[in-house]
C-alpha cells in the first residue's frame, strides 16, 4: 500500500490544476481500495455548504451542483464529528441524506473521513460500495492516510481563491490571498518581476514570443551544444565505464535527437512559447509519466529527463540571457531571491519583495528591512509563474500576498501606503527630540545594523547609537572568511559613524538559519545545536582574528561593547572573556593603547534566564534577543509556516521572563537593552520601558514611531498597563488590551503594523 499511496500522491501534487487533482484523486483512490465509489466534498465557506466537487461512481452532472448543509447527512456527520464515520448500510442511519441527483441508490457501504489542515475541516472523502459490509481497519487506515496527504492541496486551494473556480468558470477573477510570514512591514502595489536562478526548470515561467523561427533556432543551438557535451562526456567515460554504463550516453543522444524530446518542445513554441518555457513543459510531463511507472528501473530513469532538460535550459540562457525589464513599480518574486540579485535592481523601482521560501532572518530578508522594503517570505503556495508581470499587493505587516484584487481592496491598500508615508513624514521632526515620555522618563533609542546602508538611515532618524550590530553579515557575502584586516575596515565604518554614542557588536553569530557557504554546518535540529558561541569557542582562531579586529577598529573612539551570542552558560562566558582579554593584551602589545571595552551577554535561552544573575555579576551588560528568547521559551520556530501562529511574544511566559532579567541585573547594578522585535514594536516597547530596561534597539524603520510613542505617554500609564497585563494569562488577551489601551491613548496610527489589514 505504500508505494501506491507514494504513486497516488505524487500524481496528484503533478496534476496541471485543482479540478484535475481531485479528479485523479477520486479515481485513483477508487481503484488502490477496489471499491466502486470514490468522491470528494469540500467545505464552501461562504455559503456554509460542502459541496460535492470530484466523483467516480456517482453521476458526473451531479460534480460541482450538488451539496450538504455543513451539519447535514453523513458527510455533514463526517464534518462535525471530526472522525472517520464507517457504516455497513449508510440508508439505516438516521443522519442519511439521500441525493437523488448523485444516483447513489445502489451503495449501501459507507465510509467518510476529514479532510483537515491546521484544525479546520476543509472537506470530506467518501468512498461507497453496493455491499452491506464494513469497511475494514486497513482500508479505514488508508483513506485516513490519502486525506491526510490531500489536504495540503486543498489548502493550496483554498488560499490561492481558486478553489470553486470551476463552479463558475466565466464568472470575474476573485481576490487570492496567500500567506507567508513577515519580511519587512510595510505594504506595496506593483507588478511582479520573477527573478530565477539559471538552469533551474521549475523556475522558468511562461512566456509568449511572436517570433517562431527564431525561438526554434535558439533551440536548435542549444541541442548541438549539448549533444556535443553528451559525446565528449561518454568519452571520457570510455576510460572508467564499462559497455553497459557508457549505453546511457547512447540513450541521451537519442533522446536528444530532433525527432523525439525536441520534436515535442517544438511543438509547444510554435504555440507561442518560449523555447525555455516550451523545454520545462515537456521535460515535466516525461518526468511526470516516468515517476508514475511500476517499475524501479523506469522511475529513476525521470532523472536522466531532468538532467538533460537541464542541459538544454543551461545552453538557452547563456546564448541569450533573458534582459529584464524592470517596471517603476515592481514587485521582485522568486523561490529564493538572493542578496547580490536584489542589489542588481535599481532601488528606486522595487516597491516590494516576495520570495516562496526562506525565512525572516534569511540574508535577502535583513536587506530589505535595511532598505525598508515591504517583503514577504515563504508563502510558499504562490504560483509564482502566474504572477510574472501581474499587479500584486504586498502586505508586509501581515505576511500576505493578494493577486486579482477588486478595487475596493486595492483602494484600501493604497489608502494605508498614503497613511504610511505621511506618518512617515511627519516623524521626520521629531529626528533630534529624545525619546521622553510626558513626565520626564528618557529612554536611549538604538538601531540593530548589519549593512552599511543602514548607517545613513540609522543616523538619520536619530539613533543614539548600535544596540546590536550584526557582524556576521560581513561574513554571510563573501566566499571565505574576511581577514583580520578586512573586518578592521569594516568595523571602523560602523564606529566612525557613530561615535561618540556605543556600538555593541555581536560576535559571530552562525548556525540555525545562518549559514555560511564554505563554512557549512549540517544538523538534524540546528536551532538546538552547534551555534553562536558555541561555535566560536570550538574555534578561537575565528573568534580571536574577530576581536583583535573589533579591538582596532575602535583606536581613538573607545565606543565598542562586545556582545555573547547564544550563551547558556557561565562557564562560556568567563571563556569567551578570557579570550577577549588575551586579543586586548595582543593589541596593546601591538603599540595601540586602547581600553578594554565592556563586555556583554546575549539573554536568548531560558537558561541564561534562570542565570541572569550569575551572568549580571561577570559581565558589563545584559541584552535580550526577545525574537529567540520567545521561540526557545514557546517551543516556536517562528520560520515554520505550520506553527507560526503561535509564536507571540506577548505570551505571558515571555513577558515574565523579561522582567525577571532586568530585576535580576539591576540588583546587581548592571544595565539591560532590548535588541529583539519587542523593542521595535510599540507597545511591546512601552511595556518593555515600563519593566525598566535601559535602551532599546531595533530596526530603523522603526525608530521614529517608538519615540513618538514614547514622547506622547506618561510613564506612570505605561507602569499601570504592564501591571495589569502581567495579571492576564492569554497572550491573544494580553496583545488586544494593550492595542485597545494605546488607541484609547491617541497612537491608534503608531499601531498599523499590529493589525490585520485583510
Amino acid at each position: 500500500m505504500l508505494d501506491t499511496l507514494r504513486r497516488i500522491v505524487q500524481e496528484v501534487n503533478n496534476a496541471a490544476d485543482i479540478p484535475s487533482a481531485l479528479n485523479l484523486m477520486a479515481k485513483r483512490v477508487r481503484d488502490a481500495m477496489g471499491t466502486e465509489v470514490c468522491s470528494i466534498y469540500l467545505r464552501h465557506e461562504e455559503e456554509q455548504r460542502y459541496v460535492l466537487m470530484a466523483s467516480e461512481g456517482l453521476k458526473q452532472e451531479a460534480v460541482g451542483h450538488v451539496s450538504l448543509g455543513l451539519s447535514e447527512g453523513l458527510v455533514g456527520q463526517v464534518g462535525l464529528r471530526e472522525e472517520p464515520v464507517n457504516l455497513e448500510d449508510a440508508f439505516s442511519h438516521p443522519k442519511f441524506h439521500y441525493l437523488a441527483e448523485t444516483g447513489e441508490d445502489p451503495f449501501h457501504a459507507f465510509l467518510g473521513v476529514p479532510v483537515m489542515h491546521h484544525g479546520k475541516v476543509l472537506g470530506v472523502m467518501v468512498v461507497q460500495q453496493r455491499d452491506v459490509r464494513r469497511f475494514d481497519q486497513s482500508e479505514e487506515a488508508f483513506l485516513v492516510t490519502i486525506s491526510a496527504q490531500l489536504s495540503a492541496v486543498i489548502a493550496h486551494a483554498h488560499a490561492s481563491g481558486v478553489l470553486f473556480d470551476q463552479l463558475d468558470p466565466g464568472g470575474p477573477d476573485l481576490p487570492s490571498f496567500y500567506d507567508g510570514l513577515p519580511g519587512c512591514p510595510g505594504a506595496a502595489i506593483g507588478f511582479g518581476v520573477l527573478l530565477f536562478p539559471a538552469a533551474d526548470l521549475s523556475a522558468v515561467p511562461d512566456r509568449q514570443v511572436e517570433d517562431v523561427s527564431a525561438e526554434i533556432a535558439r533551440l536548435d543551438d542549444a541541442l548541438v551544444r549539448v549533444r556535443q557535451e553528451v559525446r565528449d562526456l561518454a568519452e571520457r567515460a570510455s576510460k572508467s565505464l564499462g559497455t553497459e554504463e557508457q549505453a546511457l550516453f547512447d540513450v541521451y543522444l537519442r533522446m536528444l535527437d530532433r525527432h523525439a524530446l525536441p520534436a515535442e518542445v517544438i511543438v509547444h513554441i510554435r504555440e507561442g512559447q518560449w523555447a525555455q518555457g516550451a523545454l520545462r513543459t515537456v521535460v515535466d510531463a516525461h518526468v511526470r509519466n516516468f515517476e508514475m511507472m511500476d517499475d524501479p528501473y523506469l522511475r529513476e530513469r525521470a532523472a536522466d529527463v531532468r538532467d538533460l532538460g537541464r542541459r538544454v535550459l543551461a545552453q538557452l540562457q547563456s546564448q541569450n540571457r533573458r534582459h529584464i525589464v524592470f517596471p517603476d513599480d515592481c514587485i521582485l518574486l522568486g523561490e529564493d531571491i538572493s542578496a547580490p540579485m536584489l542589489m542588481e535592481v535599481p532601488r528606486e523601482r522595487i516597491r516590494g519583495i516576495v520570495t516562496t521560501r526562506g525565512s525572516r532572518n534569511s540574508h535577502m530578508a535583513i536587506v530589505a528591512r535595511a532598505m525598508g522594503i515591504p517583503t514577504v517570505v515563504g508563502a510558499q503556495n504562490l504560483p509564482l509563474k502566474k504572477m510574472d508581470d501581474k499587479e500584486i499587493i504586498v502586505d508586509g505587516f501581515r505576511g500576505r500576498v493578494v493577486a486579482n484584487a477588486s478595487p475596493e481592496l486595492k483602494e484600501q491598500f493604497e489608502e494605508i501606503i498614503a497613511e504610511e508615508a505621511n506618518l512617515q513624514a511627519g516623524l521626520e521632526k521629531l529626528r533630534d527630540e529624545p525619546a521622553e515620555t510626558l513626565d520626564g522618563v528618557r529612554i536611549p533609542l538604538q538601531v540593530n545594523t548589519g549593512l552599511m546602508t543602514d548607517i545613513n538611515r540609522s543616523i538619520e532618524r536619530g539613533a543614539e547609537g548600535v544596540g546590536l550590530y550584526r557582524t556576521e553579515i560581513p561574513f554571510m557575502v563573501r566566499d571565505r572568511f574576511p581577514s583580520e584586516e578586512e573586518q578592521r575596515v569594516i568595523y571602523r565604518e560602523q564606529l566612525a559613524a557613530f561615535a561618540p554614542h556605543p556600538v555593541t557588536m555581536r560576535t559571530l553569530d552562525i548556525g540555525g538559519d545562518k549559514s555560511l557557504s564554505y563554512f557549512p554546518i549540517e544538523e538534524e535540529n540546528p536551532f538546538l545545536g552547534w551555534r553562536g558561541i558555541r561555535v566560536t569557542l570550538d574555534h578561537p582562531e575565528i573568534f580571536m582574528v574577530q576581536v583583535r579586529a573589533m579591538l582596532k577598529a575602535s583606536d581613538g573612539l573607545d565606543n565598542l561593547r562586545i556582545m555573547l551570542p547564544m550563551v547558556t552558560s557561565v562557564i562560556e562566558a568567563e571563556e569567551a572573556q578570557h579570550l577577549i582579554h588575551r586579543a586586548w593584551l595582543e593589541v596593546r602589545d601591538e603599540g595601540l593603547d586602547i581600553a578594554m571595552p565592556q563586555v556583554g551577554v546575549m539573554i536568548e535561552v531560558p537558561a541564561a534566564v534562570y542565570q541572569a544573575r550569575a551572568l549580571a555579576q561577570r559581565v558589563d551588560f545584559l541584552s535580550i534577543g526577545t525574537n529567540d528568547l520567545t521561540q526557545y521559551l514557546l517551543a516556536v520556530d517562528r520560520n515554520n509556516r505550520q506553527v507560526a501562529s503561535l509564536y507571540n511574544s506577548y505570551h505571558p511566559a515571555v513577558l515574565h521572563a523579561i522582567l525577571h532579567v532586568v530585576e535580576q541585573a539591576h540588583e546587581e547594578g548592571v544595565p539591560v537593552s532590548v535588541c529583539g522585535e519587542m523593542a521595535g514594536e510599540v507597545g511591546s516597547a512601552l511595556l518593555l520601558m515600563a519593566m525598566g530596561v535601559n535602551a532599546l534597539s531595533m530596526n530603523a524603520s522603526n525608530l521614529l514611531k517608538v519615540k513618538a510613542a514614547v514622547r506622547q505617554v506618561k510613564a506612570s500609564f505605561t507602569r499601570q498597563l504592564l501591571n495589569e497585563v502581567l495579571a492576564m494569562d492569554n497572550g491573544e488577551v494580553i496583545a488586544a488590551y494593550v492595542d485597545l489601551q494605546l488607541d484609547k491613548a491617541g497612537l491608534g496610527e503608531l499601531l498599523r503594523n499590529r493589525k490585520a489589514l485583510v
